[in-house]
């Protein structure tokens, strides 16, 4: 068996790690974008993130993980004795070269032709379902699959109408997009759909490299008993992630904050209103998080670089990178 790497146990990197925990907290925050060098943890930081979770309940043998038998679509053929059973949260990658059939699903071929029969051969984004759905250079994903993921993320449902099947599905999942800007700009459509965003780099301080290496290498050499040692923290954050999730609905959040957060973003240019939207959500999210009974400035102070940097218009009188000018603007209006 194979066994990811413990999330406590990934050295620095603490924005990617908060922003993919808020998303655990509250998933309808949009997911997460993560822009950086190669090997920095991002792949890693998913995987650890969806051992952490508890399992999810689903119906033995649905394609979408469906957590009743009434809820799964009437296109699957379920045993008459299929049981509920406990699976790990589905983490699934979507690959560059991916087809269009295989992200939707498609006409199942082997059982047309052998059969005769119209059957649906789910795809990607049914096994994702109640999951994460992680793609690397997200922004090298061709154009038509950029379109198919907007309106998935818009709707939640994953529609196929084509080969003379019509078929519908849930497709609810957290995007995690990962890339390096340097090869190639990503949509802005598709930007603005990632609630949060991070950028991260390679430690530049050689005791924190160091402690990468040695942590990975005693994880590869020894993975039960590196597990073991990071046992206990992993249970702790993974108690406090529930936790927030239950008092989630109950966080306050003053008319003052929300303020706050609509000046923040005319200060900044922000096009639309999602991005006070997402700000006040992943506010909330961290305020559960820390259990705190209410939003405070101090969140909103956390949680604005990762929340609107990405939603930014380009300034070409303005030379400071988008996160130094969300700061610059928090002082200013937080002042």
């Amino acid at each position: 068996m194979t066994h990811a790497f413990p999330f406590s146990a990934i050295v620095g990197q603490d924005q990617m790690k908060l922003a993919m925990i808020l998303t655990a907290i509250d998933p309808k925050l949009g997911g997460v974008l993560v822009f950086g060098d190669r090997g920095t943890g991002k792949s890693t930081a998913v995987r650890a993130l969806a051992a952490l979770l508890p399992p999810i309940s689903a119906v033995e043998g649905c394609p979408v993980q469906s957590a009743t038998r009434a809820a799964c679509p009437d296109w699957v053929e379920l045993p008459e004795n299929a049981e509920i059973h406990e699976y790990p949260t589905p983490v699934v990658d979507l690959p560059l070269g991916a087809t269009e059939d295989r992200v939707t699903g498609a006409l199942d071929i082997e059982r047309a032709l052998v059969n005769g029969e119209k059957a649906f051969q789910p795809g990607l984004l049914a096994q994702a379902n109640r999951g994460y759905l992680y793609i690397d250079e997200v922004n090298l994903l061709e154009d038509h699959l950029v379109d198919l993921l907007l309106d998935v993320a818009q709707t939640g449902e994953n529609v196929v109408e084509r080969e003379g099947l019509s078929i519908r599905h849930p497709a609810r999942f957290v995007l995690v997009g990962s890339g390096n800007p340097e090869e190639g700009e990503l949509r802005p459509q598709l930007l603005d759909r990632f609630g949060l965003s991070v950028e991260v780099r390679s430690p530049d301080d050689i005791d924190q490299r160091v402690e990468v290496v040695q942590r990975r290498d005693a994880f590869e050499m020894q993975p039960d008993k590196f597990l073991k040692k990071w046992h206990r923290e992993d249970t702790r954050v993974r108690g406090a992630i529930l936790t927030a999730r239950d008092i989630l609905p109950d966080i306050k959040v003053r008319k003052r904050e929300l303020r706050d957060c609509a000046e923040l973003c005319i200060a900044l240019g922000s096009d639309g209103l999602r991005g006070e939207l997402t700000l006040l959500r992943a506010c909330r999210a961290l305020a559960a998080y820390e259990g705190a009974a209410s939003v405070t400035r101090r969140h909103i102070r956390r949680i604005a670089p990762i929340a609107l940097a990405h939603r930014l218009r380009r300034d070409p009188m303005d030379e400071a990178g988008s996160v130094s000018r969300v700061r610059r603007a928090l002082d200013e209006v937080l002042a």
